[in-house]
């Protein structure tokens, strides 16, 4: 590890327990600032109305630390947005949103739409299948932006155990308490029990550290929680699908620098796990991110093959691997005449 990241390590990553609550309403009156939890969403009833539930009751009723919290519904077939709207969440369609664009499928998408019907100055993005949910994955995300003015962005860090049953730590303490990721030692901050993040480990973190290693110190690189300013966000391009969060941190990276970026530990992260197929378009989406990134070239061939078997053998499938991105948000009309008016 490089020693620039080791001493990075022990500057800009820290545990939700570091800020107090007090603090960070402290902090956020002193500088006027505001705050939009955004929850992309698809098909998520059965866990988005809980994470809505519980930011509302615990940072906006009884602590006013979020002003605005958001769910971009983009195009569920279930019940997601009636779920998130009876939790206390404003509901808004993907493509109710700059109409004028059609939009593409994925995550990015949704992203990226997103800072056009919010109006933080700092944006935190929840992926809407956590279950087990607490606040502190707000709080402890957004408390380096509401302290520290030199900090823009933030990812949190957490064990990604399997499954519940995976549960026991690799140190005490509850959700939110446990200890910084190791620095020289390379231990990290990731619970021995339980193999969750896979992509990160076969894909994402080895590009980092070979190509970035100056992002080798994050523990969970392609997280969907994370906060960063509105002023950063809108001067980055957004891919559009699974590529969003390696793309964004790449490019904050280039764009403000090692030093304004940190990780929190918010503790223990369970959701909805992907099949080995999905997570194959993940990790194709995710090298071509990478790989736009390395050369600004095109790949001859922006496609992925996968086999299902079937009564005669096996069956390829082939599916596109995402190539869009959308530009920083600065340059869309309307974003800037929203913000002007």
């Amino acid at each position: 590890m490089l020693e620039e990241v080791e001493r990075w390590l022990t500057r800009r990553s820290w545990s939700a327990a570091d800020r107090t609550l007090d603090r960070l309403l402290l902090a956020k009156a002193a500088r006027g600032t505001t705050v939009s939890v955004v929850l992309p969403a698809l098909d998520e009833e059965a866990t988005v109305g809980g994470i809505v539930s519980v930011i509302r009751r615990e940072l906006m009723e009884r602590a006013p630390l979020v002003d605005e919290l958001v769910v971009i519904d983009s195009g569920s077939t279930d019940r997601t947005a009636e779920v998130a709207a009876a939790a206390g969440a404003r509901v808004v369609h993907r493509d109710a949103i700059l109409p004028r664009l059609p939009a593409l499928p994925g995550k990015g998408e949704v992203l990226w739409r997103s800072l056009l019907v919010t109006s933080g100055d700092v944006v935190c993005f929840v992926d809407a299948d956590l279950r087990r949910f607490s606040a502190e994955f707000v709080s402890g995300t957004v408390g380096p932006l509401l302290t520290d003015t030199d900090v823009q962005f933030v990812k949190a860090m957490y064990d990604r155990p399997l499954d519940e049953s995976a549960l026991t730590r690799s140190r005490g303490g509850p959700a939110g308490q446990g200890s910084r990721p190791a620095g020289a030692n390379g231990q990290g901050g990731v619970a021995a029990a339980g193999q969750g993040g896979r992509v990160t480990e076969l894909v994402a973190r080895p590009l980092l550290n070979l190509h970035w290693p100056r992002l080798a110190g994050f523990v969970q690189p392609l997280g969907g929680e994370y906060a960063a300013r509105r002023s950063l966000l809108e001067r980055l391009p957004f891919p559009v699908g699974y590529g969003v969060e390696l793309g964004l941190l790449v490019d904050a990276l280039h764009t403000v620098g090692l030093d304004a970026l940190g990780q929190v530990d918010v503790g223990v992260r369970l959701h909805r796990h992907q099949d080995d197929r999905a997570l194959g378009r993940m990790a194709a989406a995710i090298y071509r991110t990478a790989q736009l990134r390395l050369s600004r070239a095109h790949l001859v061939r922006p496609e992925l093959t996968q086999f299902d078997r079937g009564e005669d053998g096996f069956v390829p499938r082939t599916y596109s691997v995402d190539t869009e991105e959308r530009p920083p948000m600065r340059e869309i009309a309307e974003y800037t005449a929203g913000r002007a008016a």
